[in-house]
């Protein structure tokens, strides 16, 4: 590592009615890799927000290269060489990847756009990272792996990058595109760039990082190096308390627990002849690897994509699924991987979004029973701990793991006896991880059945008591937890045709 590229130190910023930052500090050094972590809250956001711009800091001192400067705008980050790739990419699906690059700044001869200049000059950056993409290629066309390098390449196209923010950088890579992630980071990094690495996945900071700044209630607790620090000092550091999950040896399911749930033979364009069992009380896992048809198999027991064969049973009988109303009609929830997209409306309330698939219940002949909705609205927020300052709050101001608890209370207001949980802890910070856990377990030991499909290993050997294990839209193993291992899941996952 090299010398110290920025220092921030003391910075205060308030809000009305909030103290988000209290005396925070950062400091970054030439070629090395910085994890900045915390709990959802923390701060994190809102110190990148300074550094980049986005918010001007109340107090402070912001030092680059020993000098004090002022950022006031991104434009001024940007000047200063202190580039972002935010965790939601920013791309234009329908332009190419030159287009994306360079949009805004297009060379030009005379009047006229020169698209092969902007070819050239884009090629020659991608050589440069090492990254084998063609500028003339679609965006849309891209892997999300892809879509992510070609947003770092964005980045550091503006020439005079000496620091980069990844927010979340591996939320949506599978395990061996995290590793080609990886790789590339490497080679950024030998070249001097300093890296600030935000990720809620503690598993990854070993791998990568160098050092590890750690924030809790908008104030600094300490920065340490990753190679003499564990894992489990960093988690209590960032939650203040002692947090460990247990991992399951054997299954929680009683031998004799009847099937809730029963699909045979499900068949469409991404997945091909798809058959498992679901018990009561059970939590089912899905495993392998992105494009495996996890969520396309969940889509068709849902309804939310249609199925061309294939058979669906509940507690032993056949059902019609052919729309989402089917499936809830069925006692099925479903909590979507994109939850602000699929499972919530962030401009509603908090008691909103708990009744939405419940109306029908809470509804007279004519108007609807605000009282009755705020006090099955306030009982499950309640139940599920949703830290909220009301349930008239909307959602949109809530932290991910908060959100996650507004879309279980709403499947659980409506009484659903299968819950489909897709990805449930992306982008969700450990302490909120660690209450979500603690939910499904309380779910299924009240006799709810769980499918939980989940593209980290650690966290499917920790909650499941079975483990379905898909490859290219087949299943390709089967594994009871006790014999579960992360090495058989992937063998399995890898795994392109069954026997």
């Amino acid at each position: 590592m090299g010398d110290t590229i920025l220092r921030m130190h003391g910075i205060q910023k308030y809000f009305p009615g909030v103290h988000a930052l209290d005396n925070a500090q950062l400091e970054v050094r030439a070629g090395e890799v910085l994890a900045l972590i915390g709990e959802n809250g923390a701060g994190k956001s809102t110190l990148m927000k300074i550094l980049t711009g986005v918010y001007t800091k109340d107090e402070g001192v912001i030092e680059y290269f020993g000098q004090e400067i002022e950022i006031n705008s991104p434009r001024d980050a940007q000047a200063h060489g202190i580039s972002i790739v935010h965790q939601e990419l920013n791309l234009m699906q329908e332009l190419t990847v030159a287009e994306n690059i360079f949009i805004g700044r297009e060379p030009s001869s005379g009047l006229f756009l020169n698209k092969s200049k902007q070819n050239k000059m884009t090629q020659e950056l991608l050589d440069s990272l090492h990254l084998n993409i063609s500028p003339t290629t679609v965006v849309k066309r891209l892997t999300v792996a892809k879509q992510q390098m070609v947003e770092i390449a964005k980045a550091l196209s503006y020439n005079n990058t000496k620091i980069l923010i990844m927010d979340e950088p591996s939320a949506a890579l599978t395990e061996s595109e995290i590793q080609d992630l990886f790789v590339f980071i490497r080679r950024l990094k030998a070249t001097g760039v300093g890296i600030i690495y935000i990720s809620h996945r503690m598993d990854e900071l070993k791998q990568i990082t160098d050092r590890i700044t750690v924030m809790r209630d908008g104030q600094y607790v300490d920065t340490v190096d990753t190679a003499t620090t564990t894992i489990d000092q960093v988690v209590q550091m960032m939650v203040g308390r002692v947090i460990y999950e247990e991992p399951k040896s054997k299954s929680n399911v009683a031998p004799d627990a009847p099937v809730v749930l029963e699909a045979e033979g499900l068949v469409s364009d991404d997945v091909k002849n798809v058959s498992f069992k679901l018990h009561k009380g059970e939590i089912l896992g899905f495993a392998g690897l992105m494009g495996a048809g996890r969520t396309e198999t969940m889509r068709l027991v849902c309804g939310a994509d249609h199925k061309d064969a294939g058979i669906i049973r509940i507690n032993g009988k056949e059902v019609k699924i052919k729309h989402p109303k089917d499936a809830v009609a069925a006692g099925i929830g479903y909590l979507s991987e994109d939850r602000k997209r699929y499972g919530l409306c962030l401009g509603l309330s908090v008691a909103d979004n708990t009744v939405m698939a419940s109306l029908d219940s809470l509804s007279g002949p004519i108007f609807v029973n605000n009282r009755k909705i705020s006090a099955e609205s306030q009982k499950y927020a309640e139940q599920v701990r949703t830290k909220t300052p009301s349930i008239k709050t909307l959602v949109r101001s809530l932290s991910g793991g908060n959100q996650q608890k507004v879309v279980i209370s709403k499947w659980l207001l409506r009484d659903c006896d299968v819950l489909i949980f897709d990805e449930p802890t992306r982008g969700i910070d450990v302490g909120a991880k660690s209450e979500i856990y603690k939910l499904m377990n309380q779910l299924a030991a009240q006799g709810k059945s769980i499918i939980m499909i989940s593209s980290e290993l650690p966290e499917l050997l920790r909650m499941s008591d079975r483990v379905v294990v898909m490859c290219e839209g087949r299943v390709t193993g089967e594994l009871d937890i006790s014999e579960a291992t992360q090495e058989k899941i992937m063998t399995f996952a890898t795994k392109r045709e069954v026997g």
